[in-house]
Order: structure tokens, then sequence, then C-alpha cells
């Protein structure tokens, strides 16, 4: 069974709510002064953080993550994964029903940072019965979302 056939509900997308949550919640300052304040991160490597990334996998993917150009050029397609101009990383920005819009994370190329992704400026909208599975990443910080 797929999750476009699951009649009980969309569990793909109730997750993606879950993570939207709580990257709302997160705060760019001082997150830990609550112990019972769910929060994303808290590892030593990001005290701080704002994103949880995740991978996308369509139901007739062939167990390959989905992949988005990280520019709006409409010209700009991702034949095969592993170039610099498509990643297969998002965050989760905004869910309507069962549509959720993703924002395209790239990777950091700053060597010295802790951060290992940058935002871009390209979204995309995705019906989540078309997805059968995604693949939550490492919490992280990233900048200017």
């Amino acid at each position: 069974m797929n999750n476009c056939e699951n009649n009980s509900g969309n569990c793909i997308n109730e997750i993606l709510s879950v993570i939207l949550v709580l990257q709302q919640n997160a705060c760019p300052e001082s997150c830990l002064d609550a112990c019972d304040r769910p929060v994303l991160g808290g590892g030593p490597n990001c005290l701080v953080c704002n994103t949880r990334p995740v991978m996308l996998y369509t139901c007739c993917g062939n167990g390959t993550p989905w992949s988005m150009p990280t520019t709006k050029d409409t010209t700009a397609t991702c034949p095969t994964a592993g170039t610099t101009a498509c990643s297969n990383v998002f965050r989760v920005e905004k869910i309507e029903g069962n549509c959720c819009t993703f924002r395209v994370l790239a990777d950091n190329s700053d060597t010295t940072s802790l951060n290992p992704y940058v935002a871009t400026n390209s979204f995309f909208t995705m019906d989540c019965s078309c997805l059968c599975s995604i693949r939550c990443l490492s919490d992280t910080y990233v900048d200017c979302v």
C-alpha cells in the first residue's frame, strides 16, 4: 500500500505538520530558557536549531530522492542527483490541506561553517499523497529562513 491509497489518513502529511510546528516554534535567541518547551536541536553542534531538513521519496521514484533546482531559473532541471544546481534536501515552509510547500536547501560552500545547508529562494509545492516516504536529517540552523 502506498501513501496515495491510504484511507486512514496521511502519515507523511502528519509528520510534516509536526516538523512545521517545531520550526515555527524555534526561536533564534534563547530557546534553552524553558525546560518543558519542545524545541529543535539541543545537540553540541546546534544549540539553537530552526530547521529539520527532509528528503522526499515519491511513490514512483524507484527509491531515488526527489530533487529540485536551487534557483528559480525556469529552464533548470534536475536529471541527475549530485549536480550543484540541484538539491534533494528541503525545509517545510507551509502546509495547506494535503499540499506542502518546501524550500530547497543547498549545500553550504563555507567549509568552516557548522551549518551544512543554506537557504535558497527556490520553492515548490507538492501533493503529499504523491510521497511514499520521507527521511528526516539532523536538526540544524539555516540562516535567513
